[in-house]
């Protein structure tokens, strides 16, 4: 069955629903993300908008923040925690123009993001998309 919203989900609805989509990546992913975070903002932050060069906030779905595991050694001390941000109002305005199942798209945000963390490449992302 389809969620029918009657009104855009909060900020805390689509966190719930990042943690739902969470459980449902690929194990080849899913394995490496006990210590990230997950925030939902409703849009970039002014200096990640100059950092990546976009035009308007509402170019960015989602984003990895921290240090990927492939940059951690043993002598690594984490200087922030790894973060994976999505950014609700880009979202749901992406959503409402596709038409794609919100959920659906929240989990694509997620995996392409977690896959910063992992450091994989957008090419190795779709192939694991692809296979779940």
């Amino acid at each position: 069955m389809t969620a029918r919203y009657t009104k855009p989900p909060s900020l805390a609805e689509l966190e719930e629903m990042a943690h739902e989509a969470l459980k449902t990546i690929p194990d080849e992913i899913k394995r490496h993300t006990h210590d990230v975070v997950i925030r939902v903002d409703d849009f970039p932050d002014e200096e990640t908008e100059k950092e990546m060069g976009l035009e308007t906030p509402f170019d960015l779905l989602g984003l990895y923040r921290g240090t990927p595991i492939g940059e951690k050694g043993a002598g690594h001390t984490a200087q922030n925690v790894d973060m994976v941000f999505l950014y609700r109002r880009p979202l749901l305005d992406y959503w409402c123009e596709m038409e794609e199942d919100l959920l659906g798209l929240i989990r694509h945000v997620m995996i392409h993001e977690i896959g910063h963390h992992l450091g994989l490449s957008d090419d190795d992302m779709e192939r694991i998309e692809a296979e779940a």
